[in-house]
């Protein structure tokens, strides 16, 4: 399988490649949706099948969500050794949550003097109201929340 099936945002194409070297948003919204933390060393530790399946397998049913953490746990398990570490329900970014623009969001907002409105927020998908909620919290990732707002023509 190779990467080109999978859904990425341009932003992430700086670390997209045939070995999908970090995690993309695409498995961090399902990681949230099945409530698992993985960890870079054990997404690392991953074959490029594995990679590629955790980001084009369905998770969005109960079963569906079922069946991903029930693939992620024996995979982790498989290549580390060790259980997959659960994530706390509170932590999650899940759909639900992302009806409304989070008060953390409109703050990493107004701390870089952008805005958005309510519509803008209804306009977009579930996954991208996910990436900037992510973008907006992650300092590893200052630099791709500018440019998710220009992708998602929020700019």
């Amino acid at each position: 399988m190779t990467t080109t099936a999978i859904e990425y945002f341009a932003f992430e194409e700086d670390f997209i490649e045939d070995n999908v070297r970090c995690i993309p948003m695409i498995v961090r919204y399902k990681l949230d949706a099945c409530l698992i933390k993985l960890k870079l060393a054990e997404w690392s530790r991953m074959t490029t099948e594995e990679r590629s399946l955790l980001a084009v397998l369905p998770c969005e049913t109960d079963t569906e969500v079922e069946d991903y953490r029930d693939f992620l746990c024996d995979t982790i398990q498989l290549r580390t050794g060790h259980d997959a570490t659960p994530l706390l329900p509170a932590a999650a970014c899940t759909p639900a949550r992302l009806q409304e623009i989070p008060a953390s969001l409109c703050e990493k907002l107004e701390q870089l003097c952008y805005t958005i409105s309510s519509a803008q927020w209804y306009g977009l998908s579930i996954l991208q109201r996910f990436a900037l909620v992510k973008l907006s919290a992650s300092a590893h990732e200052q630099k791709n929340f500018p440019r998710a707002l220009r992708e998602f023509a929020l700019l």
